[in-house]
């Protein structure tokens, strides 16, 4: 049996994504453009929600897949995408939402405005960089 996983992985390497998809975590609230196909046409059609779930993250290969739900005319909708999907066009973020867990499956039962997750601010920015108040300080001229 661990004689086929060498194998098998080999052939998933061949099938993963080349372009890099933003990255983003449960919470957030993503615009995911996906290649839609009716009849012979093809068109992107795009789905707003957030993340609920993430699956396989530590990995990212092709069994990696994450949950985006939205609630339209008061009706809930979730839609899975495969991460190394090719009709996967691009992932864009909107907000960043500041949660406790990774799994977020108690949205499904809230409505209104308890519904809302908090909006998570990156003060250090990504890099760890320092925030903008303490640069506007050290580069005052001093006062005499």
């Amino acid at each position: 049996m661990s004689a086929r996983l060498p194998q098998i992985d080999k052939i998933e390497r061949k099938q993963l994504r080349e372009s890099k998809i933003e990255d983003f975590r449960p919470g957030d609230t993503v615009r995911v453009h996906f290649e839609i196909v009716e009849g012979e046409k093809k068109r992107v059609q795009v789905f707003q929600g957030t993340v609920i779930r993430i699956k396989s993250r530590k990995t990212l290969g092709n069994r990696c897949s994450f949950t985006v739900r939205k609630v339209s005319y008061q009706v809930g909708v979730e839609r899975t995408f495969l991460y190394n999907s090719p009709k996967l066009t691009r992932v864009d973020v909107v907000t960043r939402g500041k949660v406790r867990k990774s799994r977020l499956f108690y949205m499904r039962d809230l409505a209104g405005k308890s519904a809302r997750i908090q909006e998570r601010l990156n003060l250090g920015g990504e890099e760890g960089e320092a925030p903008a108040e303490a640069h506007a300080e050290e580069e005052a001229p001093a006062e005499t």
